[in-house]
């Protein structure tokens, strides 16, 4: 599906992705962590040249993305569909009318493209909200908008770039389960970019972890996250370990309360 090789990207001095290599089956759900700073997103944005790439090959299946002129690349990114940080959403439209936009744009007629909208609101739960301006709705709602607007073109691959981290911690589930719903279902093959550990435990085929625009260590969570091969992987795995112990803690205050 998405084969990565040998992909650089720099920003002045510094070599944000370097020599990066990343395979993505089909129907795969992939999650890439790291710390911050690590390359990640500057990754998965070269994958539709939102960020250029300096060197390097992308096939989506065996099409090279970095070879593609502009009418081309619009062609391709049909089939991907990015969800963002930020819910860019057009604050005038309603929920339906933001999703059906990029259809409508595309040459699709109105009724087709309300149709296709409505089913992809329906599938992140807000069936009732076809009407509601952004303004109207919380940040999880209005993040699920975009996903409805990534969905809406039934793409094959999904990127997913931190789309929980604009979110308030009490926002965060409603748009991690969908997210688990998708993959649940294989809806489409999934690249995602997020600190969201549980995510990452309870959904991900894989995980690939990057330091310093390299990936550093990748395998099944069970594999990454118990028995790490590298520095990255012992800093998640001391970090899951506090969690549980933390978890663990408050349970056992509450039964002696």
């Amino acid at each position: 599906m998405l084969r990565i090789e040998n992909l650089h990207k720099q920003f002045g001095d510094l070599a944000a992705v370097d020599g990066l290599n990343l395979q993505v089956g089909r129907g795969e759900t992939v999650v890439m962590m790291g710390p911050s700073g690590c390359g990640k997103s500057t990754t998965i944005r070269t994958v539709n040249r939102l960020v250029e790439p300096d060197r390097g090959r992308i096939m989506f299946g065996d099409i090279d993305i970095t070879k593609l002129n502009a009418d081309e690349l619009m062609a391709v990114r049909k089939k991907i569909g990015f969800v963002f940080q930020q819910f860019n959403l057009i604050h005038r439209l309603t929920a339906l009318e933001n999703v059906m936009l990029g259809l409508v744009m595309d040459g699709m007629p109105r009724e087709i493209a309300r149709a296709k909208a409505g089913a992809a609101l329906i599938k992140v739960g807000l069936d009732k909200h076809f009407q509601h301006k952004p303004g109207e709705m919380s940040g999880g709602q209005q993040q699920r908008v975009g996903i409805a607007r990534a969905l809406a073109f039934e793409p094959e691959l999904m990127l997913w770039d931190e789309p929980t981290a604009s979110l308030d911690p009490i926002l965060v589930r409603e748009v991690l389960v969908v997210m688990e719903e998708l993959a649940k279902y294989r809806a489409s093959t999934m690249l995602v970019v997020t600190h969201e550990l549980s995510f990452a435990l309870h959904v991900a085929d894989r995980i690939v972890l990057m330091n310093k625009g390299r990936v550093v260590e990748e395998g099944v969570p069970t594999q990454v996250f118990v028995k790490p091969q590298s520095s990255i992987g012992e800093q998640y795995k001391e970090l899951i370990e506090y969690q549980m112990n933390t978890s663990a803690l408050t349970l056992a205050g509450k039964r002696i309360a």
